[in-house]
């Protein structure tokens, strides 16, 4: 069957399929006269699902069994339309709309066997003012012990409505005994910008985390705070940033392009997905020398920022090949109200013109390991479409957005990814500032506190060697500082101490003159019309 065969199908389906659980339609065996093939097989759908209720040997679930079929069927499609089950997509909503009601904490657990500690408390929510701390274990959640649920079950549990109240039970480090603390839930921003910040060379860093409906007006925020530290230069971070809101990232892209600059366009085939989203007027910009940080993580809405920074030649992109997700998603409530379908309506363009889409014929490349599929020199390996910025840049289509400068990131050796993914670092920072409470200013990692961190290694029975510990001992070092900043003061000042190990960040600090004089090569080319009619003709779907 065609892609395009199984797509109608499949829509029809998704109708019918609804009415089966609601009304128990079933088909008869005949075809009526006129009918097709694909009302044929709708009707045999039916006829399959009352049979199986009707006469399976075990007992069976009919919603379960119409939401797998809806799966199944959406992901004969692409890789990104998707069923969402009742917690996905009330969970996607909370993180669109930027808010939830809950507690207000960053929770962890390092096994099935390890307990639920909190990672931080976020500031001005009720977790933050019951003072609690980083590194406190949820005993447990009214009264029930938690070291059996997973991070997102307890995370269930742990939101609810706001003003309604849930009790906890803490395990403190250095408290012999646990102790309840009962919190009123409240509602909880969940910020799309964790920071933004002056570094010492008059940059401003800001980190985008994904695309939210708060996104553009935290921008704004960050940008005054940083014209008031009074930068020079912007230092934005998509790294692992994997989408989110169209509008948003268009409204983001608008922070830096001129009014009437394309910013991105959208062609499909229902009415209405033919869209060119323009940066409008009446918005605070910024003009500062521009840079992107990228890497194979970005995606989505993060490409479309980059691809219309690159494209206008307003800033540099500097890191590693993008994602290359060039497929857009309407997501779609189904007749409960509480499940949906996220059904890709239409592709995007670049305003070069460029589908930045990367080839999705085998899914565990696509999704498991995206490295091996994208190219990672500034000539690609593979022969790939052709297009031009403004002033007439080369810039590749398909395979995500290739940036101007790559810069690989330093991958962690065996031993520290596996202590970043047991968290021991982590429980090594709340365990050296319970025993050292006077510390003042950022920790000296020095010979004393790497013999303290071997004998807790050894106290956790955790396996390592010597050699693991003098090969990485300056990763090691800023990773330990920045878990006793972090553990501190927060996010920003963890980032602040990686940012010295950072080879991307580092790499990118000195390009700011390139970007300088590419802003005004851009600005030179616009003025012949970005818009002009040499512009490749805008493809139609």
């Amino acid at each position: 069957m065609s892609r395009s065969s199984v797509r109608t199908y499949g829509v029809v389906v998704l109708v019918l399929a609804a009415s089966c659980v609601l009304g128990g339609l079933v088909g008869g065996p005949a075809q009526a006269e006129g009918e097709s093939a694909a009302d044929l097989k709708r009707r045999d759908f039916a006829r399959t699902l009352a049979l199986v209720e009707d006469n399976y040997a075990g007992k069976v679930d009919s919603e379960d069994l119409v939401e797998d079929a809806i799966q199944g069927m959406l992901r004969t499609l692409d890789p990104h339309s998707n069923f969402l089950d009742r917690e996905t997509y009330s969970e996607m909503k909370d993180e669109q709309r930027g808010k939830f009601f809950g507690l207000g904490i960053q929770i962890t657990k390092r096994g099935p066997d390890k307990p639920l500690t909190i990672i931080a408390p976020i500031d001005g929510t009720p977790a933050s003012r019951a003072g609690l701390h980083a590194g406190d274990i949820i005993y447990k959640i009214e009264g029930e012990e938690t070291m059996d649920l997973t991070v997102q079950q307890a995370v269930r549990r742990l939101k609810g409505d706001k003003g309604t109240k849930v009790t906890i039970t803490i395990q403190r480090p250095g408290d012999e005994k646990p102790f309840d603390v009962t919190l009123i839930r409240d509602e909880i921003p969940t910020k799309s910008i964790p920071v933004a910040f002056a570094l010492q060379n008059s940059v401003g860093f800001i980190r985008i985390s994904n695309f939210t409906a708060t996104t553009a007006k935290e921008l704004d925020a960050a940008l005054k705070r940083l014209q008031e530290q009074q930068v020079t230069r912007l230092l934005l971070d998509l790294r692992g940033n994997p989408g989110g809101l169209l509008d948003q990232a268009v409204q983001v892209s608008e922070r830096f392009l001129a009014p009437g600059k394309l910013v991105v366009y959208t062609r499909g085939r229902i009415a209405g997905s033919d869209q060119n989203y323009v940066a409008q007027k009446g918005v605070e910009r910024t003009d500062l020398p521009l840079i992107v940080l990228v890497d194979h993580s970005s995606a989505s809405a993060s490409e479309i920022v980059s691809g219309a920074i690159q494209d206008h030649d307003r800033g540099l992109v500097v890191g590693e090949s993008t994602f290359g997700k060039g497929l857009v998603q309407r997501v779609i409530p189904l007749s409960d109200g509480v499940t949906a379908v996220a059904v890709t309506t239409a592709k995007y363009y670049t305003p070069s013109g460029r589908l930045i889409q990367r080839d999705y014929s085998d899914l565990d490349d696509y999704f498991l390991d995206p490295e091996t599929s994208l190219p990672q020199d500034d000539s690609p390996a593979a022969p790939r479409e052709v297009w031009h910025t403004d002033s007439g840049r080369v810039v590749y289509g398909g395979g995500g957005i290739t940036p101007d400068h790559i810069a690989k990131a330093k991958r962690a050796s065996t031993f520290l990814s596996r202590l970043v993914r047991e968290n021991l670092l982590f429980d090594f920072a709340i365990r050296y500032l319970a025993a050292h409470p006077g510390i003042e200013g950022e920790l000296a990692v020095n010979d004393s506190v790497l013999e303290e961190f071997r004998k807790f290694l050894e106290s956790r029975k955790a396996s390592f060697t010597d050699e693991d510990l003098k090969n990485d001992r300056e990763d090691l070092s800023l990773r330990l500082r920045a878990q006793v900043a972090r553990v501190r003061h927060g996010a920003e000042s963890e980032i602040r101490v990686l940012i010295e190990g950072d080879v991307q960040v580092q790499k990118a600090l000195t390009l700011f003159d390139e970007a300088a004089r590419l802003r005004g090569n851009g600005e030179v080319g616009s003025r012949l019309g970005p818009e002009a009619s040499s512009r490749p003709p805008l493809p139609s779907l």
